[in-house]
């Protein structure tokens, strides 16, 4: 049997002030074919040249990755402000109906960091802009030197910073095996208020929902909110869950 096919979607970025372009992180491609044994295909987070349908029948799943832009906040009926970007409004469009034929179709999703935010607003939720201004919150912030430059060393940006609280006989009880894990953290907006449909999996001490899954769904349809793709190759935590995507994606090309 030839490999299941998922559909990874870009992020809108500017290289060199003028190019305008479509971007995916080499770990998230890598966590797809090395861990779940999967086809990475990137297509463009542009709903006017990215045919929803058309998408949904050459892929076996989606990932929908962490991006530097905020989802923008009219989604949840809150004004933008300027502090609170860069927005990505053309991602915000393609995700949000991708996540609804999915869970429709039952085509296998997973979201991480921004994408666990999409599927939240896509089913009706709101967020909040920044986490750490809530009160009792941690900053979830990835680190940063004293001078205010992002830490240099990639291990200690990614290195696991708070645990999280699983929901006993949950989804990712289940597939991890436990109901306490820790996690990286690398976010500055956060689910404030979680959607019709989100069933929340998993809280960081501070309160932070951390994994979401989606009621009812008939395949896989797990958010997490810090940055699994980083290193499911070595950590047993995003190793478990890119590989019940990965069987999850066999199960749906079958």
């Amino acid at each position: 049997m030839t490999k299941p096919v998922v559909g990874v979607i870009g992020n809108a970025q500017v290289i060199n002030d003028r190019h305008n372009v479509q971007l995916v992180g080499q770990r998230n491609m890598r966590a797809i074919a090395e861990v779940a044994g999967a086809l990475p295909l990137m297509f463009a987070g542009t709903p006017d040249i990215t045919d929803v349908d058309a998408l949904l029948g050459a892929v076996d799943g989606i990932l929908l990755t962490g991006g530097r832009a905020n989802v923008h906040p009219t989604h949840f009926g809150v004004e933008p402000h300027a502090r609170h970007e860069p927005y990505d409004q053309d991602r915000d469009a393609m995700a949000l109906a991708l996540i609804d034929a999915c869970v429709a179709r039952g085509v296998p999703l997973f979201g991480i960091c921004r994408g666990l935010q999409e599927m939240n607003v896509a089913f009706g939720g709101s967020l909040h802009p920044e986490i750490r201004e809530l009160p009792g919150r941690m900053n979830h912030r990835m680190p940063r030197l004293e001078n205010g430059e992002i830490h240099p060393d990639p291990e200690v940006v990614f290195a696991d910073r708070h645990e999280v609280q699983l929901v006993p006989q949950g989804s990712f009880a289940r597939i991890l095996g436990c109901e306490m894990i820790r996690v990286n953290s690398l976010h500055g907006q956060g689910i404030l208020e979680p959607g019709e449909r989100i069933v929340v999996e998993g809280v960081a001490e501070d309160g932070t929902i951390e994994a979401i899954s989606i009621a009812d769904a008939p395949s896989f349809a797990l958010g997490v909110q810090w940055h699994a793709e980083y290193d499911p190759q070595s950590n047993p935590v995003n190793r478990a869950l890119f590989e019940a995507f990965g069987a999850a994606l066999r199960d749906h090309k079958r």
